[in-house]
């Protein structure tokens, strides 16, 4: 595939970059709408993903070059070209997580109610957003026969995308995509149920996105490694182990009681 989506001359516009920039239009506009429910002014929503974009692009190319500093030690100019691929989610969920929690602090607002909806538009972001690994012919599962991709009904275009030096992979971007597309689903279903709590939404991101990546990444040939152990996997047993743990502890107590669906719960938001 071509990386290159138009070619200006003097700039270049790549594919993985629009998608990337799509991921992030359309999740902030689904989280936008869900925070005008709850009365939430717009420009606290706006002034967060203000920060939260650069931050967690930051994160996630910080945490992959780390993991690949053998690839840029000798050249550093290559960090800051992140429309040449090389972002890890892990990293954009770390350093986002960190500045949501401060970010609701100053403010005073339930962090995990924030969490709730923002997992929402995350989930739909990362499904479009691994379209940016097809056209980079990156984040790839091992060879694999012709004829059990096509038993898999992926797809022509596809297929003959991941015909790369004339060897066939598997297409475990389509797989995450997906996962986390069904998971987008899911949770907008159960972010209406009658009795769910806050807390109990984000739980179900760290689970389901745990185990659809743990399995996933099992697949994939450029796994980001620590020792022996591809990190990947690692990081998904925690958000796993968390989101079981976290969905009992907001699930303690009364089912009337922190419902996420009862606006009159949410404090002012003093912005």
């Amino acid at each position: 595939m071509n990386p290159v989506l138009l070619d200006l001359g003097i700039i270049k516009i790549y594919w993985y970059s629009l998608f990337i920039f799509m991921a992030l239009l359309v999740g902030g506009i689904l989280v936008l709408i869900e925070s005008k429910r709850f009365n939430i002014p717009e420009n606290f929503m706006i002034n967060l993903f203000f920060w939260l974009v650069p931050v967690s692009l930051i994160g996630a190319r910080l945490y992959y070059v780390v993991f690949n500093w053998n690839l840029y030690s000798s050249n550093l100019v290559d960090i800051i070209k992140i429309w040449e691929g090389g972002l890890a989610i892990h990293g954009a969920l770390l350093f986002g997580l960190i500045f949501i929690i401060l970010y609701t602090r100053k403010y005073k607002v339930h962090t995990f109610f924030i969490l709730d909806f923002m997992v929402v538009g995350l989930l739909i972001g990362q499904a479009i957003g691994r379209w940016g690994n097809f056209f980079n012919g990156e984040a790839h599962g091992g060879i694999v026969a012709l004829e059990t991709l096509k038993k898999f009904f992926i797809p022509e275009f596809i297929i003959e995308g991941m015909n790369i030096g004339g060897n066939y992979y598997h297409p475990t971007f389509l797989y995450e995509s997906l996962w986390c597309l069904l998971g987008f689903i899911l949770i907008l279903i159960i972010r209406r149920l009658k009795y769910v709590k806050i807390g109990q939404i984000t739980s179900f991101y760290l689970i389901w996105y745990g185990i659809g990546r743990f399995f996933i990444e099992s697949l994939r040939t450029d796994s980001l490694m620590l020792m022996n152990f591809k990190m990947a996997q690692i990081v998904s047993i925690i958000m796993i182990l968390s989101g079981i743990v976290m969905l009992f502890i907001f699930g303690r107590g009364s089912k009337f009681n922190n419902q996420y669906n009862d606006v009159s719960t949410i404090d002012d938001v003093k912005f």
